[in-house]
């Protein structure tokens, strides 16, 4: 019997490894089948490393930065053959997305002061594969209300997709870390500090205010403000590196890519590596180990105030882990957290359309009332307008009230998304109607491709792929309003 036993599970082993060694080999070919990696993607710039961050200031990023900024130009941009010359190839100096060819290039850290002394500090985290444009409306906002503004390209961004596949997650906290120290220098150690994060970004916000109630040198933030934080993505995403194992065989170089698109925008990198993935998964456990570790101890009394702004549908991450692991934890410190569902309402034009199941199942999510803090569900009216309310939950309150907005939902547009989140309807690139005058040489957010098959002379897929998700966002005022609120403020 024993025998019998030995020699099934041989038998399984070898049909397991014999199983998995197909799906590696599977894989590798399915992404040869896709587009070539170009020089974008094998071209690997190396950052400055966590430990020399530490010691860093602003002036020595700002030089390193520069460094690579000018690799890019010469061994990129300035050596292109004829044939990557393309219209909407990012890296093409005669391109109109070329980002040198900008006023100024929102790939690259920048600092934004107000006119007189800054009565506050901001810091502002983009997310995964993006870039400081993201948050420039955000970081316009603060400014506007005086104060010093710190926008860091983040390690691995800005320049090649491929830096993202030799960038650790270290480099991201340890970037962070910078950028505060700069933003409290800029500004005065006594100043509020906020701290803003988009995606990505907000899971790096979320982890420096962890840390920051750990160590005394660290100076803790008075609010935290996220945009589609990246608390939890799906579970599935712990295996990611696995998709990258048939790379280690040259022939399979692809690989090492979960996706490979044209690079047409001028401030993100539609191509995605598994290492930044698999990097973007291992910052969420951090942070809900984190957020859990506060809370057995009892210390999220400390943790500070926290505002965001999250669509309800998001397949990018998980709005669900949001409230369960973040909000579900915090005290009553005047943290708020605001949800966009335009079709709440089953009887809207989308509303039967729309996975309700989904919905009911986040929304089921959140803390019965009364609430430590204050929620805000931005949705539809009635089936017969596009007319929006703001149904609003005090904390510590045990009804809600319903708020008529002086906003419309674009009709023809069944939900927001994970992009949309941070960039007003009059954004250049990713308006829904751009702005003429913030022009970027194309306009993501109203691409519109219709003719005859085989007619256009480049792959329409990718652009197709990258441009069907809602990209700006009609409660842009809302994020206005609410981040002005907080400012004015003071925090607990």
């Amino acid at each position: 019997m024993l025998r019998f036993l030995h020699r099934l599970l041989k038998r399984i082993l070898i049909l397991a490894v014999v199983v998995f060694a197909a799906l590696l080999v599977w894989r590798g070919w399915d992404m040869r089948r896709g587009l070539p990696l170009e020089v974008w993607h094998t071209y690997e710039l190396e950052e400055p490393g966590a430990a020399e961050l530490e010691r860093a200031d602003w002036a020595h990023y700002l030089r390193a930065e520069e460094a690579l900024f000018s690799r890019v130009r010469h061994d990129i941009a300035s050596a292109l053959q004829p044939d990557d010359r393309t219209h909407y190839n990012r890296y093409s100096t005669t391109s109109p997305v070329y980002p040198w060819r900008f006023a100024r290039d929102w790939n690259r850290s920048a600092v934004m002061l107000p006119e007189g002394k800054p009565v506050g500090a901001a810091v502002l985290l983009h997310g995964l594969t993006d870039s400081p444009y993201s948050l420039r409306h955000i970081g316009n906002l603060y400014r506007e209300r005086g104060f010093a503004v710190v926008s860091i390209r983040l390690p691995g961004h800005g320049t090649v997709p491929g830096s993202l596949k030799v960038t650790r997650l270290e480099q991201w906290t340890a970037a962070t870390r910078l950028a505060v120290r700069e933003a409290r220098r800029l500004a005065g150690e006594g100043a509020p500090l906020h701290v803003v994060g988009y995606s990505n970004g907000g899971a790096l916000a979320l982890n420096y205010a962890i840390e920051a109630l750990g160590d005394g040198a660290l100076k803790r933030p008075d609010r935290l403000v996220l945009l589609s934080p990246m608390v939890g993505i799906t579970p599935f995403a712990r295996f990611t590196w696995l998709a990258g194992l048939p790379a280690v065989i040259p022939a399979f170089a692809q690989s090492a890519w979960l996706s490979i698109l044209p690079e047409f925008n001028p401030f993100k990198y539609n191509s995605m590596p598994v290492n930044a993935a698999q990097w973007s998964f291992d910052m969420t456990q951090i942070v809900q180990g984190g957020l859990r570790r506060l809370d057995e101890e009892g210390r999220m009394a400390e943790f500070p105030p926290v505002l965001t702004f999250q669509s309800v549908f998001d397949f990018t991450v998980s709005t669900s882990a949001v409230i369960t692991e973040l909000y579900a934890r915090l005290p009553a410190n005047g943290s708020e957290l605001v949800l966009f569902d335009p079709n709440f309402d089953l009887n809207t034009r989308f509303g039967a359309q729309v996975d309700d199941d989904t919905r009911d199942a986040i929304l089921a999510k959140l803390p019965s009332m009364p609430r430590r803090f204050r929620t805000v569900l931005v949705t539809s009216a009635d089936r017969l307008t596009s007319d929006m309310v703001a149904r609003t939950a005090e904390a510590g309150a045990t009804a809600t009230t319903e708020t008529p907005l002086a906003l419309r939902y674009p009709p023809e547009v069944y939900s927001l998304s994970h992009i949309a989140v941070p960039f007003p309807l009059t954004d250049g690139l990713y308006g829904l109607t751009p702005d003429p005058a913030d022009d970027f040489g194309i306009q993501t957010g109203v691409v519109n491709a219709w003719g005859e098959v085989g007619t256009f002379t480049v792959t329409i897929d990718p652009v197709l792929r990258m441009t069907s998700r809602m990209q700006s966002n009609p409660f842009f005022p809302l994020l206005v309003d609410g981040i002005g609120k907080a400012i004015e403020r003071p925090a607990p």
